[in-house]
């Protein structure tokens, strides 16, 4: 198997790299990355299979440049902001392959499943939102559905255990932070989607140790944008997506927050006396030194109580009469590992056939559960089911 890993020297496009070269019948990998340097460096960290894998200079807004990069791969693994899902998509009916992500923040995610019908006609496949969250969540709900004869509500929480005190590290793509951070959540509520403001429905929610208890809030994420869809015969009538302020202590944020509400955010340029800038631009570079380094890509965390992460899914819905509530939850001590290892899962699983199914699909509609669950655990990412159902009176 050959898979271009495009931003594979990025966040989380390196630990794809380092699953990718570690697994049997992957024979090549490729980094395909606008800094061949810091690619360079990963390759250099890689403790498995580094010889599997090699850097190309690839640049996304060049379009010959990059079909031609994606041209004799058999899955693209696409690890690039996801404002340009679109462009690469488009890229690979061009190129002849098929095509996974980590999700596109909603209103991308919808665009990129109107490409349906041009994936199936090449004979391609594309499996969006393969992350954590999205991407692990979504096989979580699809694993709760598939015992149940309808589905009521799906509830997602994303729980990351901060690190201490009012330091400010990002877990995952700084400009991705931002955009959730001002752009208003979306959720699905008695059958039908609506905007809510940005922080809103906060609540206490319990994960499993060492995580324990955090507040929560709304986060527009693509999860309501898929889910909705893929069990709406179901007769899904809710679906939320919550998060503990993207992995930050309620200190830190703060004063990320109140950045954004100072207009930093903002992605317009604003004139000054030398001329014109973006705030946006301005604070995503100054922040940029504020992601874990390159050691964090080879080395345990010392302290396992931070940066540990739970991505757990309710889902209550009806079998056989009875109403039922299951909480799924995949429990790792590095938080962003999931995000890494789930698009390396199905590239793999693309390249090899194993998934070849024409067309453009979400996470729950294509991904086997327990094959997917199982091969987490291989990589030390447990998942465990709990099923409930309500108490009955005496007669």
């Amino acid at each position: 198997m050959r898979i271009v890993a495009l931003g594979g020297a990025g966040l989380m496009g390196r630990i794809a790299v380092r699953d990718l070269a570690a697994s049997e019948g992957v024979d090549e990998v490729i980094i395909a990355d606008r800094d061949t340097e810091l690619a360079a460096d990963v390759v250099d960290l890689i403790p498995e299979g580094r010889s599997k894998v090699s850097v190309t200079q690839t640049d996304v807004t060049d379009r010959q440049g990059l079909v031609d990069t994606l041209r004799g791969a058999d899955a693209v693994l696409n690890a690039v902001r996801y404002y340009f899902n679109l462009e690469v998509m488009s890229a690979c009916l061009e190129a002849g392959t098929h095509y996974t992500d980590l999700g596109g923040l909603f209103h991308v995610t919808r665009k990129q499943l109107d490409l349906h019908a041009a994936f199936a006609e090449a004979g391609l496949t594309a499996v969006l939102c393969m992350g954590s969250a999205p991407g692990v969540s979504n096989i979580q709900a699809r694993f709760a559905a598939d015992s149940l004869d309808t589905v009521e509500s799906i509830r997602i929480y994303d729980g990351v255990s901060p690190p201490p005190g009012d330091d400010i590290h990002f877990g995952y793509a700084i400009p991705t932070i931002i955009d959730e951070l001002v752009m208003p959540p979306v959720i699905f509520a008695d059958g039908e989607w609506a905007e809510k403001p940005p922080l809103s429905g906060g609540e206490d929610y319990w994960f499993e140790p060492p995580v324990g208890l955090l507040h929560c809030h709304l986060s527009l994420h693509s999860e309501v944008a898929t889910l909705p869809l893929t069990f709406r015969s179901k007769g899904l009538r809710e679906c939320v997506f919550k998060i503990n302020y993207w992995g930050m202590s309620p200190d830190a944020f703060a004063k990320v927050k109140l950045l954004g509400d100072l207009g930093f955010a903002n992605p317009e340029p604003v004139d000054e006396k030398h001329g014109s800038v973006s705030p946006r631009e301005v604070l995503v570079t100054l922040l940029a030194d504020r992601v874990p380094g390159l050691e964090t890509f080879v080395q345990e965390p010392e302290d396992p109580t931070h940066w540990t992460k739970e991505i757990v899914t309710e889902v209550k819905g009806v079998r056989d009469g009875q109403p039922l509530h299951y909480r799924i939850g995949t429990l790792t001590a590095i938080g962003s590992l999931p995000t890494g290892v789930a698009p390396s899962i199905a590239a793999q699983w693309l390249a090899s056939g194993r998934i070849d199914k024409p067309g453009v699909y979400a996470p729950e509609a294509i991904v086997d559960p327990v094959p997917f669950f199982e091969a987490l655990e291989q990589r030390g990412i447990v998942t465990r089911e709990t099923v409930t159902r309500p108490l009955r009176s005496a007669d």
